[in-house]
Order: C-alpha cells, then sequence, then structure tokens
C-alpha cells in the first residue's frame, strides 16, 4: 500500500472519539511567558502598530463614546459598552458599500495571544460577520484581561476548531518589492485595541 491509498483509507475510518483524541500526549512547552499576560500583550500588539489603551472597564463607553465619526457594532455586542458612541447595528446587515463609509467597526474577541500580539475573533456574538473587520477602514477591538492567553497553545484550548477564525496581528499591511509598506490594503488601515480588567 503506498502513502495515498494509506491516505484514502483513513479518510474513511469514523472520526476519533473526543476523549480519545482528549487523550493524545502533548509534552510539547505550552507556555513560554510566566510573567504579566496583559503587559506582554499591549507591548507585542504596540510593535505591530496597533494604538493600545489599557482603561479600567467602567471607563470603556466614556473611550468608546469619544471616538469621532459613525462606527458600526455587531449584534451581541454589550450596548453599555457603546452608550455615548455614534454606532449602528449590524441587524440587518450593513451592505458593503455602507460598510465602506462608515468610519470603523468596534468588537469585542474570542483571544488574545500575548506572546504574538495577536487578536483571534471566531465571529461569535460581539464579533460580528468578517466583512465588519475587513471593510472599514478603522477597527477597535475591546480586549478582556480574562481573554488574553499568554501562548498560542493556550490560546487554541479556548477556541472552537468549527468556528472560523480570524487572527489579527496590527493594521493590515503588505509591502512591495523595494519593502515600502503600505497599510490598509487587505483591511483596516488602522487597529485600536482597549484592553479592560
Amino acid at each position: 500500500m503506498n502513502a495515498r491509498e494509506e491516505i484514502l483509507r483513513r479518510l474513511g475510518e469514523t472520526p476519533a472519539e473526543p476523549a480519545a483524541y482528549a487523550a493524545i500526549p502533548r509534552p510539547y512547552l505550552r507556555r513560554h511567558h510566566e510573567g504579566d499576560a496583559v503587559e506582554l500583550f499591549a507591548e507585542r500588539a504596540a510593535d505591530y502598530r496597533a494604538e493600545v489603551r489599557r482603561i479600567p472597564g467602567a471607563d470603556l463607553p466614556a473611550v468608546l463614546g469619544a471616538l469621532r465619526g459613525h462606527y458600526v457594532v455587531p449584534d451581541g455586542l454589550p450596548a453599555d459598552w457603546t452608550a455615548g458612541a455614534d454606532v449602528v447595528r449590524d441587524d440587518p446587515p450593513v451592505s458593503i458599500a455602507a460598510l465602506d463609509a462608515l468610519d470603523g467597526v468596534i468588537t469585542g474577541c474570542a483571544v488574545a495571544i500575548a506572546e504574538t500580539g495577536t487578536v483571534v475573533l471566531d465571529h461569535g456574538p460581539g464579533q460580528g460577520r468578517r466583512a465588519l473587520t475587513l471593510v472599514p477602514d478603522h477597527h477597535v477591538v475591546v480586549v478582556e484581561s480574562a481573554r488574553i492567553a499568554a501562548d498560542v497553545p493556550e490560546a487554541l484550548e479556548r477556541l472552537s476548531p468549527d468556528r472560523p477564525l480570524t487572527f489579527i496581528s496590527g493594521p493590515s499591511a503588505t509591502s512591495d518589492i523595494e519593502l515600502s509598506r503600505v497599510e490598509g490594503v487587505h483591511g483596516p488601515r488602522r487597529l485600536t485595541i482597549v484592553i479592560t480588567d
């Protein structure tokens, strides 16, 4: 039997039981940092040119209310977060043309990864559909400190593999052959991360 035949044979087998999958040994290092994961996340996210602010949770409505412009918010985002902000709910879904005309989007996140400075969206409640986070020019992500995982393995344990995942490390950017950086080509030109307790 060659490798192709072996793979095709395995595809026909019944999937592993959840208990059997959980019992697979994973001896790799699961956490690289024992220090303050929130501080490390803020530092790494800023390295990727995100604007990072750490605030008490009670200040969140005032901070989001101070945003200038008209922002879209996904279904499931706590209404008290944006009590003073100029927002439109994405229910019914806002058209792509209307999203492009808005100043930005405010979302929550599923998890954030301190080691890489990455925000992960699984597009559940408060995170919205992918178009919300790709079309507007400014993405404001509220990261509750309890959602910050120290490392990638710890973050992946908190995520469901059957959800659509978007990993965001800084504003959208690309470089040409001469390494001239251009931001906003494939998504928001600005990324603001508001970390709350």
